[in-house]
């Protein structure tokens, strides 16, 4: 194929993409098809030493996911339990499934790796989502509700889940 022809079409799968992840005026906070521009996201793997009690294993008991669909922690009360996302350029869909005590008050949405060497090659980064399906703020506190009087940052999870508008 010729570049100019090439460059073309290149150019419209673009702005096709862009046209795609673009936030509309007509999409709620909350709604699927949300999308998030700026997410600050942080990898984690199981043989890290603070998650080395819980082994291979999610906070809902899965087993932690690397493939096409994956893991990731994240504050329960911003991105609940069961949230689908996808991330600009990347066509692996993650789930939350897992929480960290780190992530509690922040938006920043931790991204499970297979090893060390993968969860250091992907650092920190800045991303834009694309919420596929919210999750549930009521699965996320029957999960977390049993935990509180573990820790305290399941607590802060807990109210905040249970101070959010009806």
């Amino acid at each position: 194929m010729n570049q100019p022809i090439l460059l073309c079409l290149l150019a419209l799968c673009a702005t096709a993409f862009a046209e795609e992840v673009k936030p509309s005026a007509t999409t709620p906070a909350g709604t699927p098809g949300q999308v998030i521009a700026g997410v600050r996201t942080t990898a984690y793997t199981h043989t890290e030493s603070d998650h080395i009690e819980y082994g291979p294993r999610t906070a809902v008991g899965t087993l932690l996911k690397h493939g096409q669909i994956r893991s990731a922690a994240a504050d329960w009360s911003i991105y609940p339990v069961g949230t689908v996302f996808q991330i600009q350029g990347d066509p692996s869909l993650y789930i939350v499934d897992d929480y960290g005590s780190a992530l509690v008050g922040t938006k920043t949405i931790d991204l499970y790796k297979p090893s060390h060497s993968a969860m250091n090659l992907w650092g920190t980064r800045r991303v834009t989502i694309k919420v596929i399906k919210w999750g549930s703020f009521a699965k996320s506190l029957a999960i977390l509700k049993p935990r509180a009087y573990k820790a305290s940052h399941v607590r802060r999870m807990v109210a905040s889940i249970e101070s959010r508008p009806a």
